[in-house]
Formats: structure tokens, C-alpha cells, sequence
């Protein structure tokens, strides 16, 4: 009985840490508070050019040159904004599982992580509904093919990112 007991409870625990990993509060969270003000001209012009899930405008299909990063883990980087409509549901941005090992994000301050959170935040007063963020993306190598996938309720969609190099 007590053999039996021991693999219960160790199946419960098992089940509870697989939950606690996956759970929104272990992600990384951007802050509301680091929506940065783009200048006035910049924000004038600006529109969504490529939109998921109807909620966030993400990067271009193709970013050009990578730099240094000064890091070893993640010795490449490119900046690339972020921006997500203002007032919508969580938004929640993976590197694709197979990609974890060779790619990384940050936005808004975060350091690089493998998924990061934006929570819901009231519109800044630059673009028209639309919060801004920093941050880009950290490489192990100088160019690649990054997959994200981005989360928003119960949908989803990933998209492809030339970060260094055009992607087929």
C-alpha cells in the first residue's frame, strides 16, 4: 500500500511541475511601463504592416545584419520592435521548441529568454491603439531562420523570421 501511495504522489507532483512550467507566471513579462515613445515623425507615419493574430505587428519577414552581442551564450544581435495592439488579451512569444538552443528574444527590457508574456496594457499615447516595444532578437550563430510562435487566448500562429540571411 505504501509502494502504491509513493507512485501517486510522486504522478501528482510530476503532473503539478509540468503545470508550474508551463504556467503564464514562470514566462518572463514585459512591462507596460517599458512601451517606449517613438519620436513624433516616426509615430505620424506609422501603420501595421504585418499583423498576427490580429493583435501584434511583428517584425519584417527579413532583418538584414546582425552585430555583436558581447555576450558568449548569445554572441549575435539584432534590434527589431515590437508592437502590440493596446487593450488586447496577453500575448504570450515562444522561440519554436527545436529553436531553443540557437535563438532568443527580448523585448522591453527583459533579458533573452525563449518566450516572454505581454500582459494587457492601456494604449500609449504615440500609435493610435498600438504599444511599442525595444528589443529584437539574441542568435548563437549570425544568421538564421527563426520560428516564433505567438499565443493570444486559445490561438495561435507561427511565423518565420530572416534574421541575418533571407528564408526560403
Amino acid at each position: 500500500m505504501r509502494a502504491s501511495f509513493r507512485v501517486v504522489l510522486a504522478a501528482a507532483l510530476a503532473v503539478a511541475c509540468l503545470v508550474v512550467a508551463g504556467s503564464p507566471a514562470s514566462i518572463p513579462t514585459v512591462g507596460c511601463s517599458s512601451i517606449i515613445d517613438p519620436d513624433f515623425d516616426s509615430a505620424r507615419d506609422w501603420r501595421p504592416t504585418r499583423v498576427v493574430l490580429g493583435v501584434v505587428d511583428v517584425p519584417p519577414v527579413y532583418i538584414s545584419q546582425t552585430g555583436s552581442s558581447g555576450g558568449s551564450r548569445w554572441p549575435y544581435w539584432i534590434k527589431s520592435g515590437m508592437v502590440v495592439r493596446a487593450d488586447s488579451q496577453p500575448v504570450v512569444v515562444s522561440v519554436a521548441p527545436r529553436w531553443r538552443s540557437r535563438a532568443a528574444i527580448a523585448w522591453g527590457g527583459t533579458s533573452p529568454s525563449t518566450s516572454l508574456r505581454f500582459p494587457t496594457c492601456t494604449a500609449s499615447s504615440t500609435l493610435d491603439g498600438w504599444n511599442p516595444w525595444a528589443g529584437g532578437f539574441y542568435l548563437r550563430t549570425r544568421a538564421a531562420c527563426v520560428p516564433l510562435t505567438f499565443s493570444v487566448g486559445n490561438r495561435s500562429a507561427t511565423v518565420r523570421f530572416g534574421v541575418g540571411k533571407r528564408c526560403g
